[in-house]
């Protein structure tokens, strides 16, 4: 059974669809990047530096995972880091590697160039606890924007495994995204990932997404059971792939910013006599933040398999560096442990050969190409409008929103000109006073195709167009004519009449 770790508290026919794809046009020229990544190299490459500098004994035989890391002729990052040893490669003048380091498996790496600096037993698998919350938050995070709301069903909350840390989610109530996200990073509550892996499709395809992320990122270590770390059978990372984790997702301004938050005041129940809702405070579980200089996060975990776990990235005079430790002879010693071979790390940087390096996310056809089409879950954002959000800034975005306006204002104005002005005629009637069925497809002008069970009931105003706008047509055309003009006019006073200095570069 896990133990509860100690210190954790609980989408007929478009007649003109011209304009819907001048707004895919426009988001896909506006800028919205392309997933790119440096070249990863080659496994087999590792630096010539000394021979490994340790006696430090491999892990036990039969241990969980043990045996089970990869094959050093193919090895990821280099084939140092499937040595059971301690790694490292010392210069002249390097200092020595803090004494007594009882984690079975750890590795400390610059997270700005990739360089390992030093490991043990870097691929070993082992059951990641809370850490693997890290993967979880790399794969979910971006799909869902941070202030909306969800309300929790009861279901959501009827999975959780026996002892599981909570951050303390009720059921029936509304919280919106960034709580819940707080209560991952925070109080590491399992509560909150079940509810954000219930937004994203279920328990199952949350999984299965985790998985596909890991192998993305080339974290081959690693088998995902349970979205959250609880202990299952076959579940395993390994230092090396935490640490990949750990280096993706600060890449990301959110995850940065919820794993470096302290403490947090989070939603709690509904008085019912007064109606209000209450809150409390929760407060990071990290024993680093807040104490060991230039911390950051991330994340760390402890269960009953596991043991204690930590990832953790620091800055110091301008150098980010990133540190895992698992399983150490003692629970507590885990954050001694992480902050020694932090300060190991900013002391040897430049003397020390690197006995590996941090490989880059996969961006060939096969690890880039898309998958089926599907509807997004409540509140998701489509992938390209998610990456242009990112990419555009305030004129990249009103340039957008004025070249839509317009479209949709050119595509009202070409049905206005081509609608009959005379009744329509009617159908020809065949003998007996049968009516002939209309052609497959007749239908009435509609700006956006809307789904089948609804296109015969579509409102007289139109259909609902991407975003919630309403399609070009009578009162709403004119209405969405003078939004137009307006905009045009703020635009042009914003940005001058050159018709150049809106326009976004990327």
């Amino acid at each position: 059974m896990q133990q509860r770790s100690p210190h954790v508290s609980r989408r007929a026919r478009a007649g003109r669809p011209a304009a819907a794809g001048a707004v895919a046009v426009l988001v896909l020229a506006a800028g919205a990047p392309a997933a790119s990544s440096a070249p990863s190299p080659s496994p087999s490459a590792s630096p010539s530096g000394s021979p490994s500098a340790s006696s430090a004994t491999s892990a036990a035989p039969g241990a969980p995972g043990a045996g089970a890391a990869q094959d050093a002729a193919a090895v990821v990052g280099g084939e140092r880091l499937a040595r059971p040893a301690v790694q490292v490669a010392p210069r002249t003048g390097a200092p020595e590697l803090p004494a007594a380091l009882t984690g079975r498996s750890w590795l400390i790496a610059d997270a700005a160039t990739g360089e390992v600096l030093a490991a043990r037993n870097a691929h070993l698998p082992l059951p990641p606890a809370s850490t693997l919350k890290m993967l979880f938050a790399d794969t979910v995070l971006p799909k869902f924007d941070r202030t909306l709301e969800h309300r929790v069903a009861p279901a959501e909350l009827a999975a959780l495994g026996a002892g599981s840390s909570l951050v303390g989610i009720k059921e029936n109530l509304p919280y919106r995204v960034e709580d819940l996200w707080r209560g991952v990073f925070l109080a590491s509550g399992n509560d909150a990932v079940h509810v954000l892996s219930h937004m994203n499709g279920g328990l199952a395809r949350t999984v299965a997404q985790m998985q596909e992320r890991a192998t993305a990122l080339q974290a081959r270590d690693t088998r995902v059971v349970s979205p959250e770390g609880y202990d299952q059978d076959g579940q395993v990372s390994s230092a090396y792939d935490l640490t990949l984790f750990a280096r993706a997702g600060l890449r990301n301004p959110d995850f940065r910013s919820y794993c470096a938050t302290r403490t947090a005041r989070f939603p709690g129940a509904l008085d019912k006599v007064t109606g209000q809702r209450s809150a409390f405070d929760i407060a990071n579980t990290d024993r680093l933040l807040g104490k060991y200089p230039g911390l950051i996060g991330v994340k760390n975990g402890y269960t009953t398999n596991a043991g204690a776990t930590f990832t953790g990235a620091a800055e110091r005079d301008g150098r980010t560096l990133l540190v895992t430790v698992m399983h150490p002879e003692q629970q507590s010693k885990v954050y001694d442990e992480a902050a020694a071979l932090l300060d190991w790390g900013f002391a040897a940087a430049g003397k020390v050969e690197p006995v590996g390096r941090l490989v880059e996310e996969e961006t060939g056809p096969e690890a880039s190409a898309a998958p089926a089409a599907e509807a997004p879950a409540s509140g998701v954002l489509p992938h390209a409008v998610q990456q242009a959000d990112h990419a555009l800034g305030p004129t990249g975005w009103t340039a957008l929103a004025f070249g839509t306006a317009l479209a949709l204002w050119a595509a009202g104005r070409r049905r206005t000109r081509r609608r009959p002005h005379t009744a329509t005629p009617a159908l020809p009637v065949l003998p007996g006073g049968v009516p002939v069925p209309p052609r497959p497809d007749y239908a009435p002008h509609i700006a956006y195709s809307v789904p089948a069970r609804t296109a015969s009931a579509a409102a007289p105003r139109g259909a609902t167009a991407v975003g919630g706008a309403t399609a070009v047509g009578g009162s709403t055309r004119r209405r969405l004519t003078r939004h137009a003009r307006t905009l045009a006019r703020t635009t042009r006073a914003r940005f001058g009449h050159s018709g150049t200095r809106g326009r976004s570069r990327h």
